[in-house]
């Protein structure tokens, strides 16, 4: 299966299109998951596409950028990866970590280009500054995402174009004379989510707050218990009962958001509550005012 032209003029525009999104929309569309969704979309795989776009999100669920510093291009290595994976047949763990990962890094270079280019529209803003023309700076703010869009745009299109055949022998080697190597990309491709993890545990307050750290993996283990049985009851009745029409659906990961949300929100609400401050026979309450006992 190649890539047809359409495919490839879609993921390049989503690929310069995702940079606009983180840099001014803010509609969340940037993020790999979704990356992996729509790339997912346009070759005709969605499974494929949001294992990876999956796989990617949790894998830098923990790495943040600070000030203008380069991160890694999660993006565009989602939508390389998802292409090639489905277009070549090749297995989606092998490829995040043969394609997706080293493309998120070698994308850090021409995020450094984007940034140095569109320096030349921050001096012309700052021109307009002096004069006070409000146009000219809301112009050449917009003009600002089009060297970032390019810089993304720009891979994208020739890696899909070109790298087709180079990743098919690749593909085929991996999973020929270097089998041992193919068979080891996957398993770190299954692991590097966890790595992600292990990121963001590493910044969280775990200490702090170690108790919901315990008790969201032991919901979450539970409801995968009660509700893997369950499906796999439902599917053992239909296969035994032609006119059984249930749908057991697997663990419910909205039950499990909502859970972890209202957790969240009752630690917020205590850490609002100012406590009560006693001096002799005064004590301050919670919206300031000053109560005496004696009275």
């Amino acid at each position: 299966m190649n890539i047809a032209w359409w495919q490839i003029l879609l993921l390049t525009l989503y690929a310069g299109y995702q940079i606009i999104d983180e840099l001014q929309i803010y509609s969340s569309m940037s993020a790999p998951v979704f990356a992996g969704l729509i790339s997912g979309i346009i070759m005709g795989d969605v499974t494929a596409g949001l294992l990876i776009g999956g796989s990617m999100q949790l894998t830098i669920l923990g790495v943040g950028t600070f000030g203008g510093a380069s991160r890694i291009d999660a993006n565009s290595g989602t939508v390389l990866a998802t292409a090639f994976s489905i277009a070549l047949g090749m297995d989606p763990e092998q490829a995040i970590a043969a394609i997706a990962v080293p493309v998120a890094s070698l994308m850090i270079q021409m995020d450094i280009l984007g940034r140095f280019a569109n320096t030349y529209f921050a001096h012309r803003i700052d021109a307009h500054i002096e004069t006070m023309n409000y146009k000219g700076i809301e112009r050449n703010f917009l003009f600002g995402t089009i060297p970032w869009a390019f810089s993304l745009m720009v891979p994208v299109f020739l890696a899909l174009t070109f790298g087709g055949e180079l990743v098919q022998k690749v593909v085929a080697y991996l999973n020929g004379d270097l089998k041992w190597l193919g068979d080891g990309l996957s398993v770190a491709g299954a692991v590097l989510p966890a790595v992600g993890f292990a990121i963001l545990l590493h910044y969280l307050p775990v200490k702090k707050h170690f108790a919901y750290l315990v008790l969201g993996f032991v919901i979450t283990a539970l409801l995968t218990t009660v509700f893997g049985n369950i499906q796999l009851l439902g599917t053992g009745v239909a296969s035994v009962v032609k006119d059984f029409s249930g749908i057991f659906n697997a663990l419910p990961m909205l039950a499990i958001a909502l859970i972890g949300f209202a957790l969240a929100s009752l630690s917020y609400k205590n850490s609002q509550i100012t406590p009560h401050v006693s001096s002799g026979n005064q004590q301050t309450s919670d919206k300031g005012e000053i109560e005496d006992d004696e009275i």
